[in-house]
């Protein structure tokens, strides 16, 4: 019989993101009743505001060190809670967003992600981009695997989130069925850029859809090398936390993997599969 494995859903949002709208301690409560043992609070910072151009001039880090003062009361000893960021788009204005992350508070862990297309798709945030066809579909993973590289170029934080995003939105909300087959040059030149720069990437459960990343290119991370994972589920709402995290623990080991991180004071903790 296999042993319990520990249960940690590090990729979850709370009202201080601008896209939800439950506090940190409800979500906090649904992931104590999922039977996780740890969760972190990523919520949403962006250097530059969605669908424009302009830099976010502030960030409120007081409401997001409130809330999280009160879910860590409010939860006590039955949940190890831990505070994170989810960073979105950071290639948009890497020294803005040094001057913002420069006022934050002590963070556990940083998801880098890419939310936008660039410039040549006008900035548009991919939940509202809609290709007349497949060959454009295409173009638009091509430009987003281009800013994903800028990132990973850049490398100032912990883990790489739902590497696969594009697909969420072209595949579940739009009807389209593809992949990032023949993109295998850029995900592996991405990779490496992770792996040099001392970051690792997450598997994002995708709420119980099909994972972001899946097994091709988690087998590919693992070949080169790659080690530090995360689980999240990228939950928004309390019915969504610890979705699919069992499952997910399966397919890394599926995929090579025999041990998965969380994550304090911005350095890996490793938990075995």
């Amino acid at each position: 019989m296999r042993r319990a494995v520990y249960l940690a859903d590090y990729h979850v949002h709370s009202r201080v993101s601008p896209d939800a709208k439950f506090s940190m301690t409800a979500m906090a409560e649904a992931a104590a009743a999922a039977g996780l043992d740890e969760m972190c609070f990523t919520d949403h910072v962006e250097p530059v505001a969605w669908n424009g151009r302009e830099p976010i001039p502030f960030y409120d880090w007081a409401a997001l060190e409130r809330e999280f003062r009160e879910a860590r009361t409010a939860l006590g000893d039955r949940l190890r809670l831990r505070l994170g960021i989810e960073l979105g788009d950071a290639c948009l204005n890497f020294d803005h967003t040094r001057e913002l992350l420069a006022k934050a508070p002590e963070l556990d862990f940083v998801i880098g992600s890419i939310h936008v297309l660039s410039p040549r798709f006008n900035g548009a945030d991919m939940y509202f981009f809609h290709p007349k066809d497949e060959a454009e579909a295409r173009e638009e993973l091509a430009d987003y695997l281009k800013l994903v590289r800028k990132l990973a170029a850049w490398g100032e934080f912990d883990v790489l989130g739902h590497l696969t995003l594009p697909l969420r939105y072209l595949n579940e909300n739009q009807g389209f069925h593809l992949t990032f087959d023949g993109f295998e040059r850029e995900m592996e030149e991405i990779l490496r850029l992770l792996i040099q720069n001392g970051c690792g990437i997450e598997v994002n459960t995708n709420r119980g859809h099909t994972p972001l990343p899946d097994a091709k290119w988690l087998r590919m991370y693992r070949e080169l090398g790659g080690e530090i994972v995360t689980l999240g589920t990228d939950a928004h709402t309390p019915e969504f936390v610890g979705c699919a995290i069992r499952e997910r623990q399966q397919l890394l080991r599926d995929c090579g993997f025999a041990k998965f991180c969380t994550f304090e004071n911005r350095r890996p903790v490793w938990h075995e599969l």
